[in-house]
Formats: structure tokens, sequence, C-alpha cells
């Protein structure tokens, strides 16, 4: 799976590419799903930029993608969006539409809350464990782990020279979750652990959110050819992984 993650916490400064609008969201997951995603994660925006946990923004941003894919769809919970956990939680609790899943930051305070907060309405939860964090064993401990939908395993470093090496960690410090994984990097990091993904076996995503660069450097104008290069990327790591022999 090549999950496309449309826009993240940038916002204009970071170029004309990145949607920020209901409507601009929309016409990027159409583009990103015909290019091959599979999933989809976005930020919700308020008009002016801001990441937000609102339920009037977040149906409308839902009702829009949704009008132009048949994909699931996943939102962020995360702590800048609303910083304080009680409130985001409330969040979670109005909510009118509901997202297909939705990213938990797993070191972040009233983490479980959330989680539990978003299963009880039937929304899958991505566990987002981020390296650097204590958020791997926080997650091993949790009494959620079995039921989420899949961890994120987000690689902070965002060295191209030491971002494998550092996903190599965060992937001992999970072990086996006993839930599928997603793999992934950001800036620097992102297109050597995509294929560090693609030679494990792993699912992963690539997005404007991610990176604001194709694998040669180029700036990308869309996330439709982060989407396009990134699975040129993926299955060539995907075959060379398969291609080696066993011990």
């Amino acid at each position: 799976m090549v999950q496309v993650c449309l826009n993240g916490a940038r916002g204009t400064a970071d170029g004309t590419a990145v949607p920020m609008s209901p409507e601009a969201l929309a016409r990027a997951a159409a583009e990103a799903v015909a290019a091959g995603a599979s999933d989809i994660h976005v930020h919700p925006k308020t008009p002016c930029g801001q990441d937000t946990l609102s339920p009037r923004v977040l149906a409308a941003t839902l009702e829009a993608i949704r009008a132009r894919v048949a994909v699931p769809v996943g939102v962020t919970t995360g702590a800048w969006a609303e910083p304080d956990p009680a409130d985001r939680v409330e969040r979670v609790r109005s909510w009118t539409a509901l997202p297909d899943h939705a990213s938990v930051n797993w070191h972040e305070p009233g983490a479980e809350e959330i989680a539990a907060a978003l299963l009880d309405r039937g929304i899958g939860v991505e566990a987002g464990i981020w390296s650097g964090t204590d958020g791997s064993a926080r997650f091993a401990a949790s009494p959620l782990a079995p039921r989420v939908l899949r961890v994120l395993a987000e690689v902070t470093d965002t060295s191209a020279h030491t971002a494998e090496a550092s996903a190599h960690t965060l992937l001992a410090a999970l072990g086996t979750p006993g839930r599928p994984v997603l793999l992934y990097g950001e800036d620097g990091g992102a297109w050597p652990v995509l294929r560090l993904a693609g030679r494990l076996g792993l699912a992963t995503r690539i997005g404007l959110e991610d990176t604001l660069e194709l694998p040669d450097g180029e700036r990308a104008d869309s996330n439709a050819r982060l989407v396009t290069a990134g699975l040129l990327q993926y299955q060539a790591a995907r075959s060379q992984g398969h291609s080696r022999p066993r011990p």
C-alpha cells in the first residue's frame, strides 16, 4: 500500500502546490489516486491555513474528497491542531462526519484517551510511532495496541545519509507490534526510507507533507507526481528485496 499525505502541517509558505482548501484537497486526492495511491492522509485547514479538528471543517474536507475518490480517507489528531488533550477528545466526539481512520501520535499527552475516543466512534486508529521518542515503549504497554488499524513508523531523521539507519533502529524498537506497519520518512529522509519500505515489503507513504522534492531533487509540483515517482521507487526496491538470496 502507498498512502498519499496531501499537505500535512505545511502552509502557503511552502508553495502553491500544497493543497489547503477542501476543493484543492479533493483535486489533489483525485490526481494522486489516479497516479496509484490507495489511501489518503489529510490535514483539514482553517481558512487561514492552520490545522484544525473542527467538525465543520472536517466535514467539508471529507465531503469534498469523497465526492472525487472512493479510497479510505484519514486525518490527523496531532497535538498542534488542538493542544489540550481533553479538548482534542471532545473534538473527536463532536465530529459529524467520520474519517475512515485517524493518526494518533503515541508520544503525545492524551494519546490513549484520543485513540479510545476514535475507536468508540468506529474510526480506525493509525498509531504514530516517531523515532527519537518514547512512543514505541508507550505503544508496547498500551491495552489499545491490538485494536489499532496499523502502526505508522515515522523516521524523523531528515538526513539522506542516516535516515535508513534510523529506520532500522525504529523498527527494532517496535519489535513485532502485531499490527501492519507503514514505514515512512520526511524531507531528506523520505526517499531512502520509502525505498527501505519497499525492500522490506512494508506499506509506505509519500506526498507533500513528507517532502517537497522528487527523488532527483527537482521541486515537486503536485502530490500526483510524488506518488508516481514513489511507486516506481517502491516497486524497484521491492524487486531488489525479493531478488536477494536467502541466508
